[in-house]
Parts: C-alpha cells; structure tokens; sequence
C-alpha cells in the first residue's frame, strides 16, 4: 500500500507491545526480559516488568504468580516495608554496598529475603562457617550491587531452595530462569575478566556451578572458574576470594573434561567397597546415639540408604555416572546443615551428624577421581574442621554434658577422615608444584541450565526430612510443617527390608543395635559397636549391574 503522498509504504511496526513502564517512559525499545530487562538492568532502576503476572517473557516464561516462595504473612509485611522504603531488613549482615533494592520486584526481593534469613541466622547464633554458603553470602549480595549476573545467580540459588523444600516445579522453573539470564550476562563478561569484574564473575559462575543439574553445564562452569582464576594471578591477593583462589591450584582435576572419565580396577574398586562398608558401619554407630534426635536420626538414615545404593552399584567410571551418583549428597551438603542448626543451634550431637555428611562428601572423593574433589569434597573441609573445632571447645568447656560425651564418642570418623584428606590434598600440591596447571577455554562446551531444570522430577524420598525452621525476628516459623517418617517413594516396605522395583534389597530401616540413653557406659560403647557390625542380610548376593539410581532429586 502505498504511503502518504504516493510514496513507499510505511515499514511494519517493530516497537514492544508489552514493554516495562520505564522503557516506555524513556521512549527506548524495550527487549521484553523476564524478570528485568536489559535496559532497566544497565541503568540500575526498577523494571516492572515481572510485577505484571499477566506478562509473558519471550521464552514462554510465565511469571511468578504460581510459583511457591512459602511466604508467610509476616514475610509479606517485611517484604512490604522493604519495597517501600528501600531499607535492609537485615543490618546485621552489613552488606556494602548495598543493592538499589527499589530496582527489584516482590519477588526478587522474597528470594533474596529468603537467604538472607538463613544467614542471618546462623550469623545470631555464630554457625556461619559450619555451612558451605552462609559465610560468603555477605560478599556475594554486595557484588550484586554493580553485577546484575551475580544477583540473578543468587536468586537462582534461593530460588532452587525454595523448590527443594516445596518441590514446586514452578519454583524450579524460577530458579532455572534466573540461572540462564546469569549465564548469558557472564559468557558475554567471560572473555574480558579484569581487576573490576573478575570476583563479581567468580561468584556467578560458583553459584551457578551450585544449581547446575547435568555434568555437561557444571563442568563448563568448571571451565569458565579455571579461565577466570587462571586471568586473576596477577593480582588474586588483592581479591575477596583470595583463600579460594590459592586452593584454586588443586581444586579442579584436568580429566573433569574427558567424559570417558578414569578406568576403575578390580584392586581400585576393592579399596572402594571398604571405603564404603567402613562409612556404612560409623554410619549405624552413629544412628544407636539418636535416639532422642528424631529428625537427625531419619537424616543419618537417607544417608546410609544413599551409601546402601553405592554398594549396590558399579563403579562409576564415565563423568556423567559420577556426576549423577553424588548429586544427592551434594544438594544434602547445602541444604541439610542449615535446616538442622535452624532446629537446634549449637547442640553437640547436630554438629557430629553434619560432620558426618561433610566426612562423607571427602570420605568418597577417592572413588570419584574426575569430580569428586571440585564437585562435593573441596567445599567440604572448611566447615568440618569448623565442626571439629567447635566440639573440642565444648569438650574442654563442658566434659560431663551427656550431649557432647556421646558427640566426642562418635566423632573420630569425621575427625579422622578430615587429617587423612588434608593429607592427601598436601600430598597432590607437592605434585603438582612439577606440573604446569591446567586451564580450560570456556568456550570448550556449551551450556544450558533452563533445559536440565525441567528434566530433573520430584521426589519425595530425598527432600528434607524436616524443613529449615527458620526464626524471623520472634515471628511466627513459616516451616513449622515436619513429615513424621521418611516417604520411600516407589518402594514397598516389608519388616526387615525396604526392596525397590529392580529387586535389590536397601535395608534403609533402622539398625538393630540398642538405642543408647546418656551417660553411655564403656560396656554400652563395647555392645554399640558390635552392632555396627552387623550384617544385616547375611548370604543374600548383591547384584552390581549398574548404578542404583536415587528417586528423582529436586534442584
């Protein structure tokens, strides 16, 4: 159709029908990005472009509005407040420089709540270092102030908490979004890390190697961390992270890439079934001593079934088998120690069961030579020892409390496991003081985070066992909801054993040793420990035809 005048029609409409409000204000295109678009991002102001459920994203993202964040009404009031007036709710944490919080939506700002909470709890009760995360979580929430892909890797990381404790798939679809608008912001950064960006892209590409669900998109995070630290030599001293920069050396095996992974031998995969039998027996030790920790105890048992399946299995040898083997225990070492610290602080016998996990995590490194140290084992160490350190105080303070008698009873496999790791870790340096280390190109794989979200089911056999009961400033607990038993999702449960639909036998009930009432006697200890003996299915031939795999996790 021909134009006015006679001239060339008029090109067709390309301005965004559904733009944010200060897009359209500034008479500037806007790119429609959920839940910030790149134009209020540069800027640093407020997009309210997510505060509209209506609004759908290019991607066919949705918006939040079926998402479950748990919010409780007195989450909602601070939230409120916080958007009205744009004060931290959390001084404690003396984040800065802080965030424009007026910048960020409800939700955004639920999310970053929702973590800081938790630190702040563990900060009122001096548990930040018996945790892989809370510690950082200061720095991290600062970084975002300037990087817009640091705060959405860390409301990807809220956002797949919230999703593990409400398996609410729209929540990990939240979680699965923030993490790809990360991702594209660091692989567009990757390529020119400078004294300016380089801590902000270390602590998005942490965090994202945290959420990832496949070997694939964690092990090119991997790779993006080496590039990164690798361009931070010149002056890593100088960096927030610079403890973790000069462990960085012997953080990342160089096979990580290889995906045919390292050949298990008979002798090899020996040495591991005793690994495992000897983490299987301190394992039920430990359980004789809960009695009186209800929700400790089904935790040490969602460990030894994971164990129970390891034995049951063959060797992972491919990145990708080992990668899936460890995936639960990984999620368990963020998760878990927070939701029991939330339940009973400082108490003893908690600290023994999260150092139990921790010990694990390094107890299992030598079976996983290709990720097990960057994977699970080498954020492991740091709050074991912390552990370890705490119950010898309570020792030297407080010798005759029954509590940290049994603790001090039970610890010496993490204790044990701790020294024989730092040994070894001591041992690898030194070798590879005579080797040029090895970095990889980010460019190496390619990586998408929002797929893998959407592959991984619900399952409520691993989810907690008790929800983190988090203390809001005395208000009322939002996860006050406990199951009252594990839920062996797919397994039918007969009275000595718990069979999956393969057929193999996981004895996940609890042992039969004799719960043990404080003070113990050295009798009691003797008779415990020959029932961490026992073998609880004598003559029954256990089939290793390939890895057992785990019920459906939850990111």
């Amino acid at each position: 159709m021909a134009g006015p005048g006679g001239g060339p029609s008029r090109r067709s409409h390309t301005k965004s029908r559904k733009g944010c409000r200060t897009c359209k204000k500034r008479h500037i295109r806007c790119d429609e990005a959920f839940p910030q678009c790149r134009n209020c991002t540069k800027h640093q102001v407020r997009c309210d472009y997510m505060d509209s459920p209506s609004v759908s994203s290019p991607g066919g993202f949705d918006g939040t509005a079926s998402a479950n964040l748990l919010w409780t009404k007195e989450i909602e009031q601070t939230v409120d407040i916080w958007l009205r007036n744009g004060e931290f709710p959390f001084p404690e944490l003396r984040v800065y420089p802080q965030p424009q919080w007026h910048s960020y939506s409800k939700t955004e700002l639920r999310l970053i709540h929702h973590l800081c909470s938790i630190t702040n709890e563990m900060l009122r009760n001096r548990s930040t270092k018996l945790t892989v995360w809370t510690d950082c979580l200061p720095q991290v929430i600062s970084l975002g102030a300037s990087h817009a892909h640091v705060m959405h890797a860390m409301l990807a990381f809220s956002a797949s908490h919230l999703a593990w404790i409400s398996q609410s798939s729209e929540t990990r679809h939240l979680a699965g979004y923030y993490a790809s608008l990360a991702l594209r912001d660091v692989q567009q950064e990757v390529g020119n890390v400078n004294r300016s960006n380089a801590d902000a892209l270390l602590a998005s590409s942490m965090l994202l190697q945290w959420v990832a669900t496949d070997w694939r998109g964690w092990s090119t995070l991997v790779a993006n961390s080496s590039h990164i630290m690798n361009a931070m030599q010149a002056w890593k001293n100088e960096s927030i992270f610079a403890d973790y920069l000069n462990d960085a050396s012997s953080r990342y095996s160089q096979q990580y890439m290889n995906p045919n992974g390292t050949v298990v031998t008979p002798d090899t995969h020996r040495d591991h079934l005793n690994t495992l039998q000897h983490i299987h027996s301190c394992l039920r030790y430990l359980l004789a001593y809960l009695n009186h920790y209800d929700q400790e105890r089904k935790w040490v048992e969602q460990l030894l079934g994971f164990i129970e399946r390891l034995q049951n299995s063959t060797p992972a040898q491919a990145l990708d088998e080992q990668f899936s083997q460890l995936y639960a225990l990984r999620k368990w070492l963020f998760w878990v120690p927070i939701s029991l610290l939330a339940v009973r602080r400082n108490d003893a016998m908690v600290l023994t069961v999260i150092a139990y996990f921790y010990a694990t995590a390094l107890a299992l490194e030598p079976m996983f030579p290709d990720v097990g140290h960057a994977f699970c084992a080498s954020f492991a160490l740091q709050p074991l020892e912390a552990i370890l350190a705490t119950i010898a105080t309570y020792q030297v303070e407080n010798a005759y409390d029954a509590a940290v008698s049994a603790a001090v009873t039970c610890i010496g496999f993490p204790r044990e496991t701790a020294a024989s790791y730092r040994a070894r870790r001591q041992r690898d340096n030194l070798g590879a003081l005579h080797t040029s280390p090895s970095y990889y190109d980010p460019s190496a794989a390619q990586l998408n985070l929002a797929g893998p979200f959407d592959l991984v089911g619900s399952g409520p056999s691993l989810s907690p066992a008790a929800p983190s009961p988090l203390s809001y400033y005395g208000q009322s607990n939002p996860y006050d909801s406990r199951p009252t038993s594990i839920d062996y999702s797919g397994m039918s449960i007969s009275s000595n054993s718990i069979t999956n639909s393969a057929g193999y036998i996981s004895p996940h009930l609890p042992p039969t040793a004799p719960a043990l009432s404080y003070p113990v006697s050295q009798e009691e200890v003797a008779a415990v420990a020959a029932a961490a003996a026992y073998t609880p299915y004598p003559g029954v031939q256990l089939a290793y035809s390939g890895f057992v795999s785990t019920p459906a996790v939850w990111t």
